[in-house]
């Protein structure tokens, strides 16, 4: 209870000023269900006229207009004291929700690239996007709902016992066992299922989103059941965890329903029996017209806070997985940043271990990367090529040993002087659903637009800026503008050209280029690297044979380093790597297929 209390007090935390108004909100809210009663007692006074036909009296119609007129009116006041507490609350609503996504993104751009490896993009979205739409219905609808329900509640049970003890204790008694289920049903369980389920949720949103942004790789290869298994997977997990928790609260609501829908089996046998006893039959029928009239009205009321009560263990639980992203723990900074002129980097027994594995990525990693010099890092996959190179921006930080630029430490460099000191080219790149000159332009905003198109003649991106009618302002993934992956990635170098940061890092940048764009990319190296440090990443040789020296590494570790000439000699590892690049390179179709 202390745990699900400090979730919705958290939350009100992101209210902010708007909080008074909430509060209002629920004032208006509890006034508007007292009004929202009271045409039942107009409907009671106005059946209790017409039994008194049975006592002889004539009918008094001006009475029955006069109860009608202030049932409509009674009505129309409470609907329009609810309807300004929904405003109230929802205008606080919004605020909130914009407070929490806010809130979470600042948190995400505090976090290293790391995080995000860790916790890829559909998950993301699911934990920002929905949880905080769960926390906007919750505030806009259930919580001024629920004040409502519960004054509702309260003057049931005053009105009850007023009118007639003898049949109000009983209805009291049987609503109190449904509310008792009722508690059941969400009780500790059913919150353990509500997280199972929330997980099962992320996974699918996440799995859906690889899914589609591999359906291009799918259709190449022709891989239909097998490219689908592991979404299906995850489905089959949705599905299996969302019947579970279906299954798990079925005895439940089957009794509940059938203890709050069974007022008549009080009601009737009580009315037969008090009947037959009662002095003042009259008096005991006009009570009598006043629980069958209402009790149906606390039945929906209790199913109302059921369901309440089921939307605010919802919003606990959004509340809970925002609040995963919002207390990560962020990469630590120094208080007292260094700076550094030099440029080398330098990798002093550094070891690095991914969360939850067992063997490290990279282990006991030395070396130096000179300024001026291109250091390139060959080897299988799983090398830990990839990993060395992203631990030189601090996407990750090293677990020991250190690395430095010049003779600083980078965690003793700010982290913004840091990133203007490393650009880095992926072989994915991701643009911006933004003109072509604001994607170049992200390397360094204050650029002006000829040094965005210099950048952009440098990285050979000319072809790509002519064949579009608005040139550089052609905004890429509107009415079908798209650029290929050796596009995109020309596009990425001219980003990294406009930076002009001392230290590049490339990993696999011509990997889904085709050999028209890859020998443009080469060409826009040029603008790119010419007098810089660069760390390079490849899998085609042919790419790194003039780096100054060549890394090669085997789990993790540098087994050789030499230049190209030398470890062709020297390293059998790296010439059986050679010698297989350059039959694939060598080979082509003939007229003859020779069958082994």
């Amino acid at each position: 209870m202390k745990q699900k209390s400090n979730e919705i007090k958290r939350l009100f935390q992101f209210m902010g000023k708007h909080r008074t108004l909430l509060n209002v909100s629920r004032f208006l809210s509890g006034i508007s269900a007292l009004f929202i009663m009271c045409p039942f007692l107009c409907v009671y006074f106005a059946a209790r006229d017409l039994v008194s036909i049975f006592a002889g009296k004539p009918i008094d119609t001006g009475s029955l207009v006069k109860w009608g007129v202030a049932a409509l009116v009674l009505e129309l006041v409470g609907l329009l004291l609810y309807f300004i507490a929904l405003l109230c609350s929802h205008v606080v609503a919004f605020h909130t929700e914009k407070n929490l996504k806010m809130a979470a993104l600042k948190a995400l751009s505090k976090m290293p690239m790391g995080y995000f490896d860790v916790n890829p993009s559909g998950k993301l979205r699911k934990i920002i996007d929905e949880n905080s739409f769960q926390t906007e219905t919750f505030i806009a609808h259930q919580l001024p709902d629920l004040v409502g329900a519960q004054v509702t509640m309260i003057a049931s049970v005053i009105l009850m016992l007023v009118f007639d003890l003898r049949i109000g204790i009983p209805l009291i008694l049987l609503y109190g066992i449904g509310f008792f289920l009722q508690g059941a049903l969400m009780g500790k369980e059913s919150r353990e299922f509500m997280m199972q389920y929330q997980d099962s949720l992320e996974k699918m949103n996440h799995e859906a989103v690889e899914y589609v942004r591999g359906i291009s790789v799918v259709k190449v290869f022709g891989q239909t059941v097998r490219s689908f298994s592991k979404f299906n997977a995850t489905i089959n997990d949705y599905r299996k965890q969302a019947l579970a928790y279906t299954m798990s609260c079925r005895k439940g609501m089957v009794a509940f329903n059938s203890v709050i829908n069974s007022n008549y089996l009080v009601l009737v046998p009580a009315a037969i029996i008090i009947a037959l006893v009662s002095d003042n039959l009259i008096g005991f029928m006009q009570s009598f017209l006043f629980y069958l009239i209402f009790s149906p009205a606390c039945a929906v009321m209790l199913n109302k806070i059921m369901y309440m009560t089921s939307y605010k263990m919802q919003a606990e639980e959004a509340m809970r997985r925002i609040d995963t992203i919002l207390t990560a723990t962020p990469q630590p900074e120094t208080n007292n940043p260094k700076t550094t002129d030099k440029n080398d980097v330098v990798f002093e027994g550094v070891t690095f271990a991914y969360e939850n594995t067992e063997h490290p990525a990279v282990l006991n990693l030395s070396f130096v990367a000179k300024s001026g010099t291109t250091t390139a890092l060959v080897g299988h996959s799983g090398s830990g090529k990839s990993t060395t190179a992203s631990l030189i921006p601090r996407f990750y930080d090293v677990q020991s040993g250190r690395i430095k630029i010049g003779n600083v430490d980078i965690r003793e460099i700010a982290h913004a002087d840091l990133m203007k000191k490393v650009a880095f080219v992926f072989q994915n790149p991701q643009l911006f659903k933004d003109s072509l000159l604001e994607n170049i332009r992200a390397g360094r905003p204050s650029a002006s637009r000829e040094e965005v198109l210099k950048a952009a003649h440098l990285a050979q991106c000319d072809d790509i800026i002519a064949k579009f009618p608005s040139g550089i302002d052609t905004v890429v993934g509107s009415k079908g503008v798209y650029l290929s992956g050796g596009e995109t990635q020309r596009i990425a170098i001219a980003r990294a050209i406009l930076k002009d940061a001392p230290i590049i890092v490339l990993d696999e940048a011509t990997a889904f280029a085709d050999p028209e764009n890859e020998q443009q990319i080469q060409k826009a190296f040029e603008g790119l690297l010419s007098g810089k440090t660069v760390i390079m990443i490849a899998h085609r040789l042919s790419a790194v044979q003039d780096a100054d020296q060549i890394l090669v590494m085997k789990q993790g570790e540098i087994v050789k380093k030499g230049t190209h000439k030398e470890l062709v000699q020297l390293n059998k590892e790296y010439a059986r790597m050679w010698d297989n690049y350059m039959k694939t390179t060598n080979w082509h179709i003939g007229n003859e297929v020779e069958v082994c």
